[in-house]
């Protein structure tokens, strides 16, 4: 249920009302995607969001918004997702939760001016780096994580900017809570949730934002095209191919149950679940009988059943997911497809690099095994394909962990475990050729804010700087040059400027 705002205003009021009486939110179409960036822009321009307490009663009242309404985003993402309670609460609202109050306790840091190394004509003056918020802000959701992938970036964004927020069109459910929520809880002239179809979405990014955060492979590139069109800077979490390599020498009952809980949770429908498993050839009988009976434990005997498992989210993605399942591999587990029900847990092996399973991204609860002789081919592999993600290495070897983490490159790393690494404030979320920018914590902000270079000097040691002024005397070039030979013996001392 909703709790009532303090003094909500009849606009805000007739929002809520339209979506408890059960109409449809209808999209936001361009005109009043302008009229919102217009507000916005006027709000940051007015200075509006630049204190530190204004943006520390945004990030309390997100916190605020998922505890009040927990239920209802259950609710919501139950609809859209099947996604068990379990799931939204530890891996939607509490991913957010944790994000906004590292945010609230870090903040003031954050928002001090940091100062630099100094040189022998700044001695006596400042030289600061400032974090200068970027202006509004588009944030474009995803369908996997429709929660998270809204209200993490938002949260940094919040630490510096106004925003408006495009939750994705596939949950419905979600996109609509988000469009009746953020109005009661958040400023309504800083931030905005529309709601735009994907082919909107180029159309919304040309308007020109100060800044572009988007994750969806497949609308990847038109959006970047769409953004270069009005230089508009953008980060991008694209996704692709994670691979999970999985030693001779490792403890395989813990690495089934981590690799099993990885890719089926959300029914398969995460950017950073491992996308196939290149295992060891001694391990490859032991760890295929371990996924049965780990499958068996997690989801029982029949996963339609279960109340833990999820459904893939629409019938596009099914049949994509169908399509390339029956034309890959060899099924040991699972293999049973219901479409009525969007359901799919599979398990391949026999798998070869030119399947259509491993040349596309897996949005389903689809499991490739490949074999490989040691870990030298594992990662040249790895080496061949685009740069993944997040690489996965299970072993007990520390050497062997530390080759597959030094020997390929990828947006993160993670040993005998997977996906945590991209759900932790302190560690940047980024890919390396899937994508640029980066989010989580500091690195949140940093994303949505400019560093700008300030030297704040005064007028004295005129006697010195003059050296630099024409008219050019070759007296004067000889004493720079001699400041210079200084500068490199004293590591860092710059010539006299």
């Amino acid at each position: 249920t909703m709790s009532s705002p303090p003094s909500p205003s009849p606009s805000r009021w007739f929002k809520a009302l339209r979506t408890r009486l059960g109409e449809p939110c209808f999209k936001t179409c361009p005109v009043e995607c302008v009229d919102l960036l217009r507000r916005a822009r006027i709000a940051f321009q007015a200075g509006r969001t630049l204190t530190e307490g204004f943006r520390l009663a945004q990030l309390e009242a997100v916190v605020r918004m998922l505890e009040e309404h927990e239920c209802d985003f259950v609710d919501a993402l139950g609809r859209d997702l099947h996604k068990p309670r379990f799931e939204t609460v530890v891996f939607e609202l509490i991913t957010v939760k944790n994000e906004a109050l590292h945010a609230i306790s870090n903040l003031k840091k954050w928002m001090q001016p940091q100062s630099v190394e100094k040189n022998l004509s700044t001695t006596l003056d400042e030289c600061l780096v400032i974090s200068e918020p970027l202006g509004v802000v588009f944030i474009m959701g995803n369908w996997c994580s429709p929660v998270q992938m809204c209200l993490v970036p938002l949260v940094g964004a919040i630490a510096a900017n106004c925003a408006l927020i495009s939750p994705s069109e596939y949950t419905v459910h979600t996109a609509e809570l988000l469009y009746r929520l953020v109005p009661f809880y958040l400023d309504n002239e800083c931030f905005h949730v529309i709601q735009a179809g994907v082919n909107d979405l180029p159309e919304i990014v040309e308007l020109k934002f100060d800044h572009v955060f988007f994750t969806n492979r497949e609308e990847g590139s038109r959006i970047a095209v769409a953004a270069a069109q009005t230089l508009t800077p953008v980060t991008l979490i694209l996704g692709g191919k994670n691979p999970c390599y999985v030693d001779q020498h490792c403890d395989i009952a813990t690495t089934v149950q981590r690799i099993t809980w990885a890719r089926f949770h959300n029914a398969g429908q995460s950017l950073t679940a491992p996308s196939y498993i290149l295992c060891h050839t001694d391990v490859k009988a032991r760890l295929v009988q371990a996924l049965k009976c780990c499958l068996m434990q997690f989801y029982g005997p029949d996963p339609r059943e279960s109340r833990s498992f999820g459904r893939i989210i629409n019938l596009n993605i099914f049949h994509r997911t169908k399509d390339m399942l029956w034309r890959s591999g060899k099924v040991v587990v699972g293999g049973k497809v219901t479409e009525a029900e969007k359901y799919i847990p599979t398990v391949l092996t026999e798998v070869a690099e030119s399947d259509p399973i491993m040349q596309q991204d897996i949005f389903g609860p689809v499991l490739p095994i490949l074999t490989v002789n040691d870990v030298e081919e594992a990662i040249a592999f790895i080496n061949k394909q685009e740069k993944p993600l997040c690489v996965y290495a299970y072993s007990t070897n520390t050497k062997v962990i530390s080759r597959l983490m030094s020997e390929t490159s990828s947006g993160s790393f993670c040993s005998n475990d997977c996906i945590l690494q991209s759900l932790m404030v302190a560690l940047p979320f980024s890919g390396v050729a899937c994508g640029m920018g980066s989010l989580h914590g500091r690195y949140s902000f940093d994303t949505f804010s400019h560093r700008k270079a300030c030297l704040l000097r005064g007028t004295r040691f005129e006697c010195v700087t003059y050296l630099r002024y024409p008219p050019y005397e070759d007296r004067n070039l000889s004493l720079m040059t001699w400041a210079c030979t200084l500068s490199q013996k004293s590591q860092g001392w710059c010539q006299i400027m």
